[in-house]
């Protein structure tokens, strides 16, 4: 009876949350709907305009056309829309309206409070420095014919360049030659109409647009100048030419430095070196545009200390779309000292999405124009009140949303992005390796025997968890724990060893949680967790001779399902004892054969013969 109230709640909350994901982005004929009768999941879909200018709805997002205009759903004005906008599957934007309307409310992770009630931190850095173009957005503007300027039509340095547009109008002998071939060659198109097609790929060579041929072709008539345009948008920095210069082929016209992100660059002196890392936080200020903080993230630290001013750079990047920041602007910056706990992370119950055995969290993103939240799955250990302890996922100082997680999900998910009933959205040309490695081969078979041995204390473990006995679950644990100990991590090198001390660390918190526990239930919890940093490792390093089962029981813990492992088909339920001892089925089968899939093959398997 507990269970289908469980059920129903959970079933409420998903309709109340696409409820509220429905009224923040609207019920536009412009979406796709959230299901169809066949799957797009993992497909990803890139929108390109051609360089033509966005609009959209404040309030309605996903309603985007090439022309201001009203909201077909609210009628509200159109606005252009953000050329910095993210093509991130996990990544959901928002306007700042819709914020509002969801009432999402944030928290910071590892403000734990001191005895005398503030916060822990570090000593605050103060930092000088300034703003600089971003590098990376720098362009050339060339000429792709021979010939001579006959009109300019950007005439200084600083003049704003949209992509697109017209920047100078050339005569070129060289190009009226190859008009007079492609009109001739047109004419004994029916006796060589290779020599036709040899006429149009020379001016197509010199970056002459197919309608400008066409029209050539049509009209008969020779054009004497042709227009440049503009390849990319940006700042011009050098005006390289003027009216009556003669260019060759590839000669620069015009600099470009495009400022919709640019670099802060503070300097750092060696003493303070130590304290700095990637990622920390910057806050800042400039006195060009008073009463207003600008927050980054260190994305880079010069490696090389400059011999005259003995400092070294350290870089931030922020979004400039609304040009407030201009090179060589002087700022002032404080680099935030992470909050030092007393005790380990947590994050708020109220903060976390359940999905099976994955905890899912949004996590709002800093230094964003537009109001970003990302999707993240994290590990969580016990429960401390109204907060879970944080083994992995999150860092302090990360913000995490509190309040309307479930409405980001559900707007997520009509907007076909990663969300919790939707995992396999990719995002073309990144890295989506998150199937375990495969070390099989490389792990020597010292170490194989080594961890098998700690499978063989870990059977004992899950007997006694059958068994549904307390004190020797405890008793057991200890096994475990001096089984681990005697494993030699030394045999292990590079990524390898790596990854073995990630689950070593996690598999001797939790057996020695378990031997100090004594409610079987409480214990069962840490035996969920162990069992899974132990899964991991047998399949990422093998087994030396053994034949082990990767067994899963869908109902364990409230329906989110565990694993564990066993040395027999039969099913002997760990996580019910005898209430349920039959529960469960057979999930994977590991033998010294035994590969994890490539990432294409990573799913899902196929299960059948569910036991009760």
């Amino acid at each position: 009876m507990k269970n289908t109230k469980n059920i129903l709640i959970v079933i409420i909350a998903l309709a109340a949350g696409i409820g509220a994901g429905y009224l923040i982005f609207g019920n536009n004929k412009n979406m796709p709907p959230a299901a169809e009768s066949h799957d797009h999941s993992g497909e990803a879909v890139e929108i390109s305009n051609d360089g033509a200018e966005i609009w959209t709805c404040s309030m309605h997002p996903q309603i985007q056309q090439e022309e201001p205009g009203q909201c077909p759903i609210c009628g509200m004005d159109l606005i252009p829309l953000s050329k910095n906008s993210s093509n991130d599957p996990l990544v959901l934007e928002m306007t700042d309206e819709a914020v509002k309307l969801a009432n999402i409310q944030t928290t910071t992770i590892g403000e734990e409070m001191g005895q005398s009630g503030k916060a822990i931190s570090q000593r605050d850095m103060r930092l000088s420095g300034k703003i600089q173009a971003d590098e990376r957005l720098a362009s050339s503007q060339v000429a792709h014919v021979p010939g001579r300027i006959e009109k300019l039509y950007v005439t200084f340095t600083g003049e704003k360049v949209n992509k697109g547009q017209k920047l100078a109008a050339v005569y070129s002998p060289e190009l009226i030659t190859a008009q007079r071939e492609l009109i001739e060659a047109l004419k004994l198109e029916n006796v060589n109409a290779g020599l036709l097609e040899a006429a149009r790929n020379k001016l197509r060579f010199w970056k002459i647009s197919d309608a400008a041929i066409k029209s050539i072709e049509e009209k008969g008539k020779i054009q004497e100048t042709f227009t440049i345009y503009a390849e990319e948008s940006g700042i011009v920095t050098n005006r390289r030419v003027a009216v009556g210069d003669y260019v060759k082929k590839g000669e620069p016209l015009f600099d470009l430095m495009n400022l919709r992100k640019v670099w802060v660059l503070f300097d750092a002196y060696e003493e303070d070196l130590p304290n700095i890392k990637l990622g920390n936080k910057i806050e800042f200020t400039t006195p060009a545009v008073p009463n207003k903080i600008f927050k980054s993230r260190i994305t880079f630290i010069d490696p090389v200390i400059n011999p005259n001013t003995r400092v070294a750079s350290v870089r931030t990047e922020i979004n400039n779309s609304n040009g407030l920041l201009k090179p060589e602007m002087f700022v002032n910056g404080i680099l935030k000292g992470k909050a030092i706990s007393r005790t380990q992370l947590t994050v708020p119950k109220s903060a976390v999405l359940w999905t099976g055995k994955r905890s899912v969290v949004y996590v709002k993103l800093p230094d964003t124009t537009i109001p970003s939240y990302k999707f993240r799955e994290i590990e969580l250990g016990d429960g401390l009140g109204d907060s879970y302890q944080l083994i992995s996922g999150l860092e302090a100082g990360e913000e995490v949303v509190t309040y309307g997680s479930f409405s980001i999900d559900a707007a997520a998910q009509l907007n076909n992005q990663v969300s919790m009933m939707n995992k396999n959205v990719m995002l073309k040309g990144a890295d989506h390796s998150t199937h375990l490695p495969d070390y099989t081969e490389s792990t020597p078979i010292e170490f194989k025997q080594q961890l098998a041995e700690v499978s063989d204390a870990y059977i004992l473990l899950k007997d006694a968890f059958v068994a549904t006995d307390a004190e020797q679950a405890a008793a057991a644990a200890k096994g475990v724990e001096e089984k681990l100990a005697a494993v030699k991590m030394g045999l292990l090198k590079g990524d390898a060893h790596m990854y073995w001390m990630e689950q070593f660390d996690a598999m001797q918190a939790h057996s020695k949680k378990i031997s100090e526990l004594t409610d079987i239930k409480e214990q069962r919890k840490q035996f969920d967790f162990f069992s899974q940093a132990l899964i991991k490792s047998i399949k990422v390093f093998g087994v030396p001779d053994d034949t082990l089962y990767v067994e899963h029981c869908p109902m364990a813990f409230d329906n989110k399902g565990a694993d564990w492992i066993s040395r027999e088909k039969e099913i002997r339920n760990p996580f019910f004892g005898d209430k349920m001892l039959t529960c469960g089925i057979v999930k994977d089968t590991i033998d010294k054969e035994f590969k994890n899939p490539p990432m294409e093959m990573a799913k899902a398997p196929k299960m059948s013969g569910h036991n009760h």
